[in-house]
C-alpha cells in the first residue's frame, strides 16, 4: 500500500461556461507576469526606467513561445507527423510542449529588437531578466503536473507522483520530474541574485551564469524522463543539448570577462536623464538663489540705513526743543 505520494488532477482544464481555463497555460501566464514584475524591479536597480522591461516583453514574450513550440515540434516531429498523426495538433500549444531552448533562442531575438527600439544594451537587460527567467520556468515547469506529463522513472519514495492511466500513458507511481526542475529553478534564480551582488555581474555575464546552471540541472533531470525522445549515442537529444549550451555559456562567461571586465555604468541613457533634475534646473535655481539672496541683502541694508539715520531728538542739545533747534539753524544760515 502507498502511503505517501503526489497526486495528479483529474483534470487539466476547468470550464467557466465556454470558457476553458487551462491548468497549463495558467501557469505560463503567472510565469510571464512574474518575470516581467520581478524584471522591472532588478533594472530599475541598475538604473534603467520602470516600465521598460514591459516594453521589450511585448516582444521577447511572442517571440519566445513560438520559438519553444518551434523547438518543441522539431525535435518531437514524430508526435504531429508521423502516420496516424494529426499535423494540426501542432498548434495546440495549451496541450503542453515548449522547448526552452527554442523560447531563449528565439526570445532573444524579439528581446534584441525591443532593445533596438529603446537604444539599451540587450546583454543588459537579460543580465536584470536573468534570476526572474528562472523563477518563471519554476511557475511554468507546474504546467506539466496539470498534464501529466514529463515524469520520470517508476519509484516508492514518498514524494513520488502518481499518475492515472490515459493516452500514452501507464498509471502508477513515478519520479516528479517537473518538480525536480521547478525546486532546481528557484535555485538557480536565488544563486544569479547572490552572484550578481557579490560580484557585480554584468555585460551578459549573469544571463550566462543562469544559462549555464540551469543546464546542469536539465541534464541530470532529463536523464530520468522516460517520455519518448530521440536519442544520440545513447543519451537524450536534451541532454546533448544542456551539454553543449553550457559549454558555450561558460566560454562566454570567461571570454566576457577578460575583454569587458565590470558592470555597465549606464543601462539606460533616457534614465540617467531623468536622475538629474537638478542639472536640468542649474541655471534657473542658481539665479533664484541669488535673487533670494540680493533681496536680503538689500532688506539688511535698508533696516541698517533706517537704524544708523539719527532722530532730531537725538540730535538736539540738551533742553531745548527740537523745532527751537531747527530755527536757531535757519536763522544762522541767513545771517
Amino acid at each position: 500500500m502507498d502511503i505517501a505520494y503526489i497526486p495528479s488532477p483529474s483534470t487539466g482544464v476547468i470550464h467557466l461556461g465556454p470558457l476553458p481555463l487551462r491548468g497549463y497555460a495558467f501557469c505560463i501566464i503567472i510565469g510571464v507576469f512574474v518575470a516581467v514584475w520581478f524584471g522591472n524591479k532588478r533594472w530599475i536597480a541598475r538604473g534603467g526606467k520602470a516600465g521598460t522591461v514591459a516594453d521589450i516583453a511585448v516582444w521577447a514574450v511572442p517571440f519566445g513561445l513560438v520559438g519553444g513550440r518551434l523547438y518543441h515540434v522539431i525535435t518531437d516531429y514524430q508526435l504531429y507527423f508521423s502516420e496516424g498523426e494529426n499535423w494540426v495538433d501542432a498548434f495546440k500549444i495549451w496541450e503542453g510542449g515548449l522547448g526552452i531552448w527554442g523560447a531563449i533562442a528565439l526570445g532573444a531575438v524579439g528581446a534584441w529588437i525591443g532593445c533596438r527600439r529603446r537604444g539599451i544594451p540587450l546583454p543588459a537587460w537579460a543580465d536584470a531578466l536573468a534570476p526572474a527567467i528562472a523563477f518563471a520556468q519554476a511557475i511554468g515547469r507546474w504546467g506539466n503536473w496539470f498534464n501529466q506529463e514529463l515524469y520520470g522513472r517508476k519509484t516508492d519514495v514518498p514524494w513520488a507522483l502518481k499518475i492515472t492511466e490515459g493516452p500514452n500513458r501507464e498509471a502508477g507511481l513515478y519520479h516528479p520530474t517537473f518538480l525536480y526542475e521547478s525546486l532546481w529553478c528557484v535555485g538557480v534564480a536565488l544563486l544569479v541574485i547572490w552572484a550578481d551582488r557579490r560580484f557585480k555581474l554584468g555585460h551578459g555575464r549573469a544571463f550566462a551564469l543562469y544559462v549555464a546552471s540551469y543546464c546542469v540541472g536539465r541534464g541530470w533531470i532529463e536523464y530520468m524522463r522516460v517520455d519518448e525522445a530521440h536519442h544520440v549515442l545513447g543519451l537524450r537529444l536534451n541532454v546533448w543539448t544542456s551539454i553543449v549550451v553550457f559549454l558555450l555559456a561558460v566560454v562566454y562567461m570567461v571570454v566576457s570577462a577578460r575583454l569587458r571586465p565590470g558592470r555597465e555604468e549606464i543601462v539606460e541613457p533616457g534614465a540617467v536623464d531623468l536622475a538629474k533634475p537638478s542639472a536640468d534646473a542649474g541655471p534657473e535655481s542658481a539665479h533664484a538663489d541669488a535673487s533670494g539672496a540680493d533681496d536680503s541683502q538689500a532688506h539688511d541694508a535698508t533696516d541698517d540705513a533706517v537704524q544708523d539715520t539719527p532722530t532730531d531728538a537725538a540730535e538736539a542739545p540738551d533742553g531745548e526743543d527740537p523745532a527751537s533747534a531747527d530755527a536757531d539753524a535757519k536763522s544762522a544760515g541767513k545771517g
